[in-house]
């Protein structure tokens, strides 16, 4: 898919079958390695880091890699950090590439795993294990996590509106399980576009919630909360093979440019409760 302008994206892990989602452990005397993929199509040269303050930036003093050319990473991190504080992927404009398209994405955008997902990890190779994928889908189980929800409870809740089948993990690793042989080959190719078109929707109001690298969060997570009152529709949009251009797309960027013009300006966030991003926006109005 080609990338437009700027957007935000959370992530959690994938914790069961389908889509090619697994976990696995490493650690070694003081640190422990955190593993996974960063993925719309999978991005090459994106920077993933373990954001301590919450602030979707790389700081002085916060463990980070570069994603290789499956969108895979590994941080070294302290073991007392691992679920204690998200991960997040900065897509850089004219550097990351995705692997969708094979071109460097033309403006820069930043994804995160909730930090509750967060787990120590050995394999950022798309053969093996993958504990901890971002992606699009993980975004809004990031916000219904953040709201209260369950991981559990969030992965229930993510796949009945996305119309996924009782067993597929929605968090898993969609672009593997979309190739020939895979248990849920269907389901996950819809996942992908799935992802795509929502991305599409953020990206085309990114500039009501980031400023250069900087974050509104208010914003950010009204964003997400937006879709997630609408998974249902994007799901029925794709299954029935209509694109951004659709009857459904052309109302909801009106609705998502107009929801999020009434919440706060404020970029400020919080580090009291990392875990789960306290920042107030208003109800989804539609």
């Amino acid at each position: 898919m080609k990338k437009i302008p700027r957007i935000i994206l959370c992530s959690a892990l994938a914790l069961l079958a389908g889509c090619g989602g697994g976990t696995s452990t490493s650690s070694t005397a003081g640190t422990a390695s955190v593993s996974g993929i960063v993925a719309d199509g999978y991005l090459e040269k994106a920077t993933v880091f373990l954001d301590k303050n919450l602030n979707f930036q790389l700081d002085p003093g916060e463990p980070s890699a570069v994603t290789d050319a499956n969108g895979g990473f590994t941080l070294t991190v302290d073991p007392n950090d691992v679920g204690k504080y998200p991960l997040v992927a900065l897509a850089t404009q004219g550097v990351t590439v995705d692997k969708d398209t094979g071109t460097p994405v033309t403006a820069s955008y930043v994804l995160c795993l909730h930090a509750l997902s967060v787990v120590a990890g050995s394999s950022s190779t798309l053969s093996g294990t993958v504990s901890n994928v971002i992606s699009p889908i993980s975004s809004l189980v990031q916000e219904k996590m953040a709201a209260g929800a369950t991981l559990t409870d969030a992965l229930a809740q993510v796949r009945t509106e996305l119309g996924l089948p009782a067993g597929m993990n929605p968090l898993g690793d969609y672009v593997a399980g979309s190739q020939a042989g895979q248990p849920y080959q269907a389901d996950c190719l819809a996942l992908h576009t799935m992802a795509q078109q929502m991305v599409g929707l953020m990206a085309e109001q990114s500039s009501q919630f980031m400023t250069g690298q900087m974050v509104n969060a208010t914003r950010y997570r009204a964003m997400l909360n937006g879709l997630n009152a609408n998974l249902n529709g994007i799901a029925q949009n794709v299954r029935s093979n209509a694109g951004m251009q659709s009857s459904f797309m052309y109302a909801m960027r009106t609705r998502l440019q107009n929801y999020l013009a009434t919440q706060s300006t404020s970029t400020t966030t919080t580090t009291a409760s990392v875990t789960a991003a306290a920042v107030p926006y208003s109800p989804w109005p539609y």
